[in-house]
Protein backbone atom coordinates (compact mmCIF):
# COMPACT_ATOMS: atom_id res chain seq x y z
CA UNK A 1 0.00 0.00 0.00
CA UNK A 2 3.19 2.62 0.85
CA UNK A 3 4.30 1.61 -2.84
CA UNK A 4 0.87 2.92 -4.18
CA UNK A 5 0.93 6.41 -1.94
CA UNK A 6 4.54 6.74 -3.29
CA UNK A 7 3.29 6.15 -6.96
CA UNK A 8 0.61 8.82 -6.61
CA UNK A 9 2.48 11.79 -4.97
CA UNK A 10 5.19 11.42 -7.40
CA UNK A 11 2.86 11.40 -10.35
CA UNK A 12 0.87 14.55 -8.69
CA UNK A 13 4.21 16.22 -8.03
CA UNK A 14 5.65 15.30 -11.66
CA UNK A 15 2.24 16.80 -13.17
CA UNK A 16 2.67 20.05 -11.02
CA UNK A 17 6.41 20.73 -11.86
CA UNK A 18 5.18 20.17 -15.57
CA UNK A 19 2.09 22.42 -15.53
CA UNK A 20 2.65 25.31 -13.13
CA UNK A 21 5.44 26.67 -14.99
CA UNK A 22 2.88 27.01 -17.96
CA UNK A 23 0.73 29.03 -15.68
CA UNK A 24 3.11 31.10 -14.17
CA UNK A 25 6.59 31.08 -15.73
CA UNK A 26 8.47 31.59 -11.49
CA UNK A 27 6.65 28.37 -10.43
CA UNK A 28 8.92 26.63 -12.82
CA UNK A 29 11.59 27.44 -9.81
CA UNK A 30 10.22 24.71 -7.19
CA UNK A 31 11.13 21.58 -8.03
CA UNK A 32 7.82 18.97 -6.51
CA UNK A 33 9.60 15.73 -7.34
CA UNK A 34 13.06 16.80 -5.81
CA UNK A 35 10.87 17.67 -2.24
CA UNK A 36 8.64 14.09 -2.81
CA UNK A 37 12.87 11.93 -3.35
CA UNK A 38 14.18 13.87 -0.11
CA UNK A 39 10.86 12.73 1.74
CA UNK A 40 11.61 9.05 0.85
CA UNK A 41 15.33 9.45 1.38
CA UNK A 42 14.67 10.49 5.23
CA UNK A 43 12.35 8.44 5.94
CA UNK A 44 15.67 5.80 5.18
CA UNK A 45 14.06 3.54 2.66
CA UNK A 46 17.39 3.41 0.24
CA UNK A 47 16.05 1.43 -2.58
CA UNK A 48 12.48 3.39 -2.92
CA UNK A 49 14.35 6.37 -2.89
CA UNK A 50 16.48 5.36 -5.52
CA UNK A 51 13.87 4.52 -7.88
CA UNK A 52 11.57 7.61 -6.92
CA UNK A 53 14.76 9.77 -7.94
CA UNK A 54 15.37 8.09 -11.14
CA UNK A 55 12.13 7.88 -12.06
CA UNK A 56 11.28 11.29 -11.41
CA UNK A 57 14.38 12.49 -13.14
CA UNK A 58 14.10 10.55 -16.17
CA UNK A 59 10.43 11.98 -16.32
CA UNK A 60 10.65 15.49 -15.95
CA UNK A 61 13.83 15.04 -18.48
CA UNK A 62 11.76 13.39 -21.10
CA UNK A 63 8.53 15.62 -21.28
CA UNK A 64 10.51 19.01 -20.69
CA UNK A 65 13.64 18.32 -23.63
CA UNK A 66 17.36 18.60 -22.96
CA UNK A 67 19.37 16.65 -21.84
CA UNK A 68 17.73 13.23 -21.12
CA UNK A 69 19.41 11.22 -17.99
CA UNK A 70 20.91 14.14 -16.18
CA UNK A 71 18.26 15.16 -13.84
CA UNK A 72 17.39 11.57 -13.49
CA UNK A 73 20.91 10.89 -11.95
CA UNK A 74 21.28 14.11 -10.02
CA UNK A 75 18.12 13.29 -8.31
CA UNK A 76 19.07 9.64 -7.69
CA UNK A 77 22.40 11.21 -6.45
CA UNK A 78 20.73 13.16 -4.45
CA UNK A 79 18.64 10.69 -2.91
CA UNK A 80 21.56 8.55 -2.00
CA UNK A 81 23.26 11.44 -0.04
CA UNK A 82 20.67 12.35 1.59
CA UNK A 83 19.56 8.28 2.73
CA UNK A 84 23.17 8.25 3.70
CA UNK A 85 22.59 11.18 5.93
CA UNK A 86 20.10 10.14 6.92
CA UNK A 87 21.05 6.73 8.32
CA UNK A 88 24.39 8.96 10.03
CA UNK A 89 22.60 11.51 11.85
CA UNK A 90 18.73 11.78 13.22
CA UNK A 91 17.06 13.67 11.22
CA UNK A 92 13.24 13.33 12.39
CA UNK A 93 13.32 16.72 13.36
CA UNK A 94 10.75 18.93 11.24
CA UNK A 95 13.32 21.80 11.68
CA UNK A 96 16.46 19.46 10.15
CA UNK A 97 14.58 19.09 7.16
CA UNK A 98 14.50 22.75 6.07
CA UNK A 99 18.34 22.61 5.54
CA UNK A 100 18.61 19.16 4.72
CA UNK A 101 15.75 20.30 1.82
CA UNK A 102 18.26 23.66 0.83
CA UNK A 103 21.17 21.78 0.60
CA UNK A 104 19.14 18.96 -1.80
CA UNK A 105 18.46 21.90 -3.80
CA UNK A 106 22.01 22.90 -4.33
CA UNK A 107 23.08 19.70 -4.72
CA UNK A 108 20.44 18.58 -7.35
CA UNK A 109 20.85 22.22 -9.30
CA UNK A 110 24.53 21.44 -9.24
CA UNK A 111 25.08 18.17 -10.65
CA UNK A 112 22.22 18.87 -13.24
CA UNK A 113 24.70 22.03 -14.47
CA UNK A 114 27.87 20.12 -14.65
CA UNK A 115 26.09 17.26 -16.79
CA UNK A 116 24.55 20.16 -18.99
CA UNK A 117 27.87 22.20 -19.33
CA UNK A 118 29.82 18.79 -19.33
CA UNK A 119 28.03 17.62 -22.26
CA UNK A 120 27.83 20.98 -23.96
CA UNK A 121 24.61 22.18 -23.69
CA UNK A 122 23.99 25.97 -23.00
CA UNK A 123 22.49 26.90 -20.09
CA UNK A 124 19.17 29.42 -20.66
CA UNK A 125 19.85 31.30 -17.37
CA UNK A 126 22.82 32.39 -15.47
CA UNK A 127 23.26 29.85 -13.14
CA UNK A 128 23.32 31.38 -9.76
CA UNK A 129 20.24 33.22 -10.35
CA UNK A 130 18.94 30.07 -11.42
CA UNK A 131 20.14 28.20 -8.79
CA UNK A 132 19.09 30.97 -5.68
CA UNK A 133 15.55 31.37 -7.07
CA UNK A 134 15.01 27.39 -7.07
CA UNK A 135 16.67 27.13 -3.50
CA UNK A 136 13.88 29.74 -2.05
CA UNK A 137 11.00 28.61 -3.99
CA UNK A 138 11.75 24.66 -3.16
CA UNK A 139 13.01 25.22 0.02
CA UNK A 140 9.63 27.43 1.23
CA UNK A 141 6.99 25.37 -0.61
CA UNK A 142 8.72 21.91 0.23
CA UNK A 143 8.94 22.36 3.52
CA UNK A 144 4.91 22.74 3.15
CA UNK A 145 4.83 19.87 1.23
CA UNK A 146 7.24 18.19 3.27
CA UNK A 147 4.73 18.22 6.20
CA UNK A 148 1.79 17.55 3.71
CA UNK A 149 3.79 14.39 2.99
CA UNK A 150 4.14 13.76 6.67
CA UNK A 151 0.40 13.81 7.36
CA UNK A 152 -0.40 11.28 4.82
CA UNK A 153 2.44 9.04 5.02
CA UNK A 154 3.51 8.43 8.98
CA UNK A 155 1.25 6.26 10.94
CA UNK A 156 1.71 8.62 14.28
CA UNK A 157 -0.53 11.15 11.98
CA UNK A 158 -2.70 8.78 11.37
CA UNK A 159 -3.39 7.37 15.35
CA UNK A 160 -3.45 11.21 16.37
CA UNK A 161 -6.33 11.89 13.87
CA UNK A 162 -8.12 8.85 14.80
CA UNK A 163 -7.99 9.39 18.21
CA UNK A 164 -8.74 13.64 17.92
CA UNK A 165 -12.65 12.48 17.59
CA UNK A 166 -12.37 10.36 20.86
CA UNK A 167 -10.34 13.23 22.82
CA UNK A 168 -13.22 15.80 21.53
CA UNK A 169 -15.94 13.62 23.09
CA UNK A 170 -13.83 12.39 26.53
CA UNK A 171 -13.90 16.44 26.47
CA UNK A 172 -17.24 17.11 25.82
CA UNK A 173 -18.85 14.36 28.30
CA UNK A 174 -15.86 15.48 31.17
CA UNK A 175 -17.18 19.02 31.12
CA UNK A 176 -20.55 18.25 31.07
CA UNK A 177 -20.28 16.58 34.19
CA UNK A 178 -18.79 18.96 36.24
CA UNK A 179 -21.46 21.56 35.38
CA UNK A 180 -24.08 19.63 36.24
CA UNK A 181 -22.74 18.76 39.76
Amino acid sequence: MPQVKIAVVLALAIVLQLTLRAIWSPLSYIDFPLVVVVYIALQRHAWQALFVGTVAGLAVDAVSGGLIGAGGFSKTLTAYLIYFAATRVNLENALLRIPVLAAATLLDSTIYVFWHRSLGYAPSAPFVQTMSYRLIGTTIVGTLVMYLLDSIFTERARQRRSFASRRKGAARRSSGSLLRR
